[in-house]
This record gives structure tokens, C-alpha cells and sequence, in this order.
């Protein structure tokens, strides 16, 4: 395989690379807004002296405070352990797409000097 063929090769992985950093953002994204509104939840349960509910499907039913107080922060924790992971293969990704991007740009510095020196 010549020097060119390569280069477009590794071109192609980054792009793949990079398009798979986006939809990881995108997830992560996604589940930080999930993360957000638990967290609003739970700090007007926790303000709340009144009657609470929940929604189950399309209907509203009365629930007990710390039974869904509980429930909430477990999903919680979900959440956090799911961004935390999320932001692990985020920086692997972000990592090796930029070793690729080095490598790139040495075939292609060392293609340019060959090419020179002919």
C-alpha cells in the first residue's frame, strides 16, 4: 500500500472516529438534560409540603414522598454512572483521533518532502 492510499485510509478511520464522537456527545447530551430534570424533581419534592404525583403512561396518581424521593435518586445514580462512562469513551475517542490526526499529518509532511526531493 503506498504512502496515499494511507493517508485516505486513515482520513476515512478519523471521519469514522469523529462521527462516532459526535453521536456519543449527542447520548451524553441527551442524558445530562435526563440528569437535570431528576435533579429539579428532587429539589421540588424536597421543598414540596404538599401532596405529591406522579405521571405513570398518560395518567397523574398520588405518590408516597420518600418511595418516589428513593426512586428518583436511584435513577440518579443511573445517570451519573451513565455520563461518567459516557465522558470515559469520549476522551478514549477523543484521544485516538487525535494520535490518527498526528499520524496523518506526518504521512502527509513525509509524502511532501518525498516528492521534493525528486
Amino acid at each position: 500500500m503506498d504512502i496515499r492510499e494511507r493517508i485516505s485510509k486513515q482520513i476515512e478511520e478519523l471521519q469514522v472516529l469523529e462521527q462516532n464522537l459526535q453521536r456519543l456527545l449527542a447520548q451524553k447530551q441527551s442524558i445530562q438534560v435526563e440528569l437535570n430534570e431528576l435533579m429539579n424533581a428532587l429539589s421540588e419534592i424536597s421543598v414540596s409540603s404538599d401532596e405529591i404525583y406522579k405521571i405513570l403512561g398518560s395518567a397523574m396518581i398520588k405518590a408516597n414522598k420518600e418511595s418516589l424521593t428513593k426512586d428518583l435518586n436511584e435513577k440518579k445514580k443511573i445517570f451519573e454512572m451513565r455520563v461518567n462512562s459516557l465522558e470515559k469513551q469520549e476522551s478514549l475517542l477523543q484521544r485516538k483521533a487525535e494520535e490518527l490526526q498526528s499520524e496523518i499529518n506526518s504521512a502527509i509532511r513525509k509524502d511532501l518532502e518525498e516528492k521534493n526531493k525528486k
